[in-house]
């Protein structure tokens, strides 16, 4: 009696095993779909399958159709197509990829973890009327990019529009994702765990796979991951697909003050100001870090005021910006609120009180170069050089040599002081470190500023040098040229002012300088009647100062 009721229980048991894919299979049908793929034309470039597996939209399929693709939709089993929103991530490599559908209302698919040598599996196949299920036995299970399972599973020919479709197990869950390449008798699938994880980050953009579709890609779900991709999709979005991209980084952190900033600055650049400010009220409002959406409104302000003045926009003044300033320093006194504050006064022209603000950061120990160069700024314009040089000093005292490049703005400024106060080869000792350290970026005017101080420094040679070095990179400047005929005649090189006066009249022969330090030239050598010739040419033109020389050579 007992071996016939195990025997009873064992048909019983396996009847039910090979039933069981029929009690959810029906259902399990509802969560697939099929996928088409169209280019930036809109013709049709591919097609593949695959299921949800979340109700909030989230899917994933066979990527192969995503190659090259601008756009995508999605035709679920009864038949109604939807748009693909965005793609998470892809392997190319594995042909599978993540994505989100927009959708209201979806039936997902539970993906679990993998299957074990001999277990069965089911494949899924999409069918708009009775998917069908088709069993195998999984013979191999390896493992692929990590930790994740690759399965060769015994089964007949699989259906040639199945790549992408779920296997699943006893229990209706998903365990792998049909892959490509098999043949009859033998199938092959990637774990639906690999797809399922894939999570979007801040440097998805340079996914080499996800560059190959030019499909909108999900932001992280990380407020400063995805910022992140922001700054790297900047570098390959145009402005208007950035600024697609901008709007969902605020509608998916509407909290975020960072996400108004950004927009903010976009509309800055484009000189749209209402816009701007708009953006930046909302960070106000929503934003979380009220300090830091003051600040950066305050911060905002100022810079259209000082950089952009002749870009009208009444709503922006000096005022709005301190008094947005005042409410950031209110919530919390940050160090870097109070220089902005500074920054602010000073604009104003409240000096004494910008330079009070700088002192007070410096005495409770931010010692900072931009600290001691805002105090020395603020006492340039109270005309007190002294002190401005001596906060100079402290400001470049706080880096050390060998110098690096952040040093540079301060030596530059100290050594323009160092002009201002007679201290002319100091200075040029200030403008030779400053090129060390500039080498690739000085400029022509950089060369002439560094003459200026060499000869009234009694360099002449140096000072010689530099003007030939301004003239090689601006050769159509002729102020170049006639500082240096000036100071060739100023040292005795003769010759050398004449070439250089002849070099500027050919650049420009109605430029009385040419005429004038030519023949101040020629009168020294002894060339009398040609070079009053050239001198009267100059006083012809305009030039004050060629009677003196014609009175002189005259006699």
């Amino acid at each position: 009696m007992k071996r016939i009721v195990y025997l009873f229980i064992t048909v019983l048991f396996c009847s039910m095993a090979k039933a069981q894919p029929e009690s959810w299979a029906k259902k399990a049908a509802k969560s697939l779909f099929t996928v088409k793929t169209f280019d930036a034309n809109g013709a049709l470039i591919g097609s593949g399958c695959g299921f949800f597996i979340s109700e909030n939209g989230n899917a994933v399929c066979n990527f192969a159709p995503f190659n090259g693709a601008a756009k995508a939709i999605v035709i679920d089993a009864a038949g109604k197509e939807y748009p693909v929103d965005y793609i998470i991530g892809a392997s190319q490599d594995y042909d599978i990829a993540k994505l989100h559908v927009n959708t209201k209302k979806c039936m997902p698919l539970e993906v679990t973890d993998g299957a074990m040598s001999n277990s069965k599996m089911w494949l899924l196949p999409y069918a708009l009327k009775n998917s069908q299920t088709q069993e195998g036995t999984v013979e191999k299970v390896e493992k692929v990019a990590s930790d994740y399972d690759y399965y060769t599973i015994a089964m007949a020919a699989a259906p040639e529009n199945a790549v992408g479709c779920p296997l699943l197990n006893t229990q209706g869950q998903v365990v792998g994702i049909l892959q490509a390449g098999g043949s009859d008798g033998k199938q092959y699938a990637v774990s639906a765990r690999m797809a399922s994880d894939m999570k979007a980050t801040g440097l998805s953009a340079n996914d080499p796979t996800l560059k190959l579709t030019s499909i909108k890609k999900a932001l992280p779900d990380d407020a400063q991951e995805a910022l992140v991709a922001l700054y790297v999709c900047s570098a390959t979005l145009d402005s208007l697909a950035m600024n697609a991209l901008v709007d969902d980084y605020v509608a998916k952190f509407p909290s975020s003050v960072d996400g108004y900033v950004y927009r903010a600055t976009r509309a800055f650049s484009g000189f749209d100001f209402a816009s701007a400010d708009a953006d930046m009220q909302l960070a106000v409002k929503l934003g979380d870090k009220k300090d830091d959406a003051h600040y950066n409104y305050a911060k905002m302000i100022l810079d259209k005021v000082v950089y952009l003045a002749d870009k009208p926009f009444e709503a922006w003044t000096l005022d709005k910006a301190n008094a947005e300033i005042d409410a950031a320093i209110a919530v919390q006194p940050l160090p870097a609120y109070r220089q902005l504050k500074a920054q602010v006064v000073f604009a104003q022209t409240n000096y004494s009180e910008s330079a009070a603000i700088y002192q007070s950061l410096v005495d409770e120990g931010s010692q900072t170069a931009e600290n001691y160069f805002g105090i020395a700024r603020c006492r340039e314009m109270l005309n007190d050089t002294t002190a401005c040089l001596a906060m100079l000093d402290s400001a470049v005292a706080t880096f050390s040599r060998p110098y690096l490049k952040e040093a540079a703005p301060y030596i530059l400024a100290r050594g323009q002081m160092m002009m201002n106060c007679g201290k002319y080869r100091q200075a040029v000792n200030d403008f030779n470190d400053y090129e060390q350290l500039m080498v690739t970026l000085v400029n022509d005017n950089f060369y002439y500023l560094r003459s200026q101080a060499e000869a009234k420094g009694r360099l002449f040679k140096q000072a010689l040098d530099d003007l030939k070095k301004a003239s090689s990179i601006n050769p159509s400047n002729t102020l170049y040229l006639a500082e240096r005929a000036s100071l060739e005649l100023r040292v005795g090189l003769n010759d050398d002012a004449i070439a250089t006066s002849n070099e500027i009249l050919q650049l420009d022969s109605t430029l009385s300088d040419g005429y004038l330090f030519l023949g101040i030239a020629q009168c020294v050598k002894g060339q009398k009647e040609e070079g009053l010739k050239n001198l009267r040419k100059a006083k012809d033109l305009g030039d004050s100062q060629a009677q003196t020389f014609i009175d002189k050579y005259s006699k």
